[in-house]
């Protein structure tokens, strides 16, 4: 019969097995990592990163969940890169916003990570290498577009490096009882996303927009009569009550979030790349534009446009589709659309993220 002493004794030897092989393979990684920085190459490799995960995922025989797994891999190549480099991620902060809890789903907990006042500033601080890499949200399940995102999108030399999805919990968050707020703070695209509620539960409260989920919870930690709508993480840092949960009008509220750099990505067999362009001043261009795609069998899975800022009623188009840059039908594609094209340019190619 096994005892308690028995069990723990085998879990101890386990243990040590474990810290000896998670040391010999940071080992490995940081010597491929040596090699990609002989060779010019970026160290967070987002195909490389997909492939581990589904391989770990495929070998899974349990208890543990395939999350529970994908989770403990992310921190376990999270503490690699940070030997490999002192990465620094820059995000729309202050910490605990969305933008953070994105950033560290991916690139987990040991690495450096830059607030940012807004997402322009994200921006900036990769361009200058002040950052490594930024995560910027840029559309939203309820809301759509991030146009701020897809603004400096048109006028950055960055590529899109990856991709992720992040589902959305909106928390009614004070430190008075409900009918004592006065003042409600959030993010636009909160309040966009919690609008039917806020016109229900909320009705003769001023409502207003900040920067952020994180400052909202931080005006309401230190102003009278004051509440926020954030996340359960802000709740802890500035030590508010969670009032209501799940907020947001629509269940499956979820925030799609770009990872932002200066390397390209090589294929990973199961890529999206997003492009820019404008059309030429003619009848029928945006039409044979889009025409290219189904043409060459592209699966077009998002179209966005937005005003040129440097001539009136001008327009440039935000595309993803299917496939990546090097692949021969992309190359095809783009060199039919270019036909119609004052101007077109990859914004990037990447792996396709879990969570659509």
């Amino acid at each position: 019969m096994l005892t308690l002493e028995v069990l723990r004794g085998k879990i101890d030897s386990i243990d040590t097995k474990l810290v000896k092989l998670l040391n010999e393979r940071t080992r490995q990684a940081l010597e491929i990592g040596k090699l990609k920085q002989k060779n010019g190459k970026g160290i967070y490799v987002p195909a490389r990163e997909k492939a581990v995960f589904a391989r770990v995922v495929s070998s899974n025989k349990g208890p543990l969940s395939d999350k529970s797994l994908r989770a403990i891999y992310r921190e376990i190549m999270s503490a690699a890169l940070s030997l490999e480099k002192k990465l620094k991620v820059a995000y729309l902060g202050p910490p605990s916003t969305f933008s953070h809890q994105a950033a560290r789903s991916r690139f987990g907990g040991s690495v450096d990570y830059l607030s940012c006042e807004t997402i322009s500033d994200v921006f900036d601080s990769v361009e200058k290498e002040t950052a490594d890499y930024g995560v910027v949200p840029v559309e939203n399940s309820t809301e759509g577009a991030v146009t701020f995102t897809l603004d400096r999108l048109a006028e950055t030399s960055l590529k899109i490096c990856a991709e992720l999805y992040l589902p959305i919990s909106n928390s009614l968050l004070a430190r008075v009882p409900r009918e004592r707020i006065k003042k409600l703070y959030s993010h636009p695209q909160v309040l966009g996303q919690c609008r039917q509620w806020l016109q229900r539960e909320m009705s003769g409260v001023e409502i207003i927009p900040v920067a952020s989920t994180a400052r909202a919870a931080e005006l309401a930690a230190h102003e009278k009569n004051a509440g926020a709508l954030s996340s359960q993480l802000a709740a802890e840092i500035y030590g508010l009550d969670t009032l209501e949960s799940d907020v947001q009008d629509l269940s499956g509220n979820t925030t799609r979030f770009l990872v932002i750099g200066h390397d390209q990505n090589t294929p990973s067999g199961d890529d999206k790349t997003s492009l820019l362009f404008a059309v030429q001043h003619r009848a029928g261009a945006l039409y044979g534009a889009l025409e290219s795609f189904k043409k060459f069998g592209l699966n077009m899975t998002k179209i966005e446009s937005r005003p040129s800022r440097s001539k009136r009623w001008e327009y440039y188009f935000f595309v993803d589709v299917s496939g990546h840059a090097e692949d021969v039908r992309v190359k095809k594609a783009m060199a039919d659309i270019s036909r119609h094209c004052a101007m077109i340019t990859v914004l990037g190619s990447y792996p396709v993220a879990a969570g659509k």
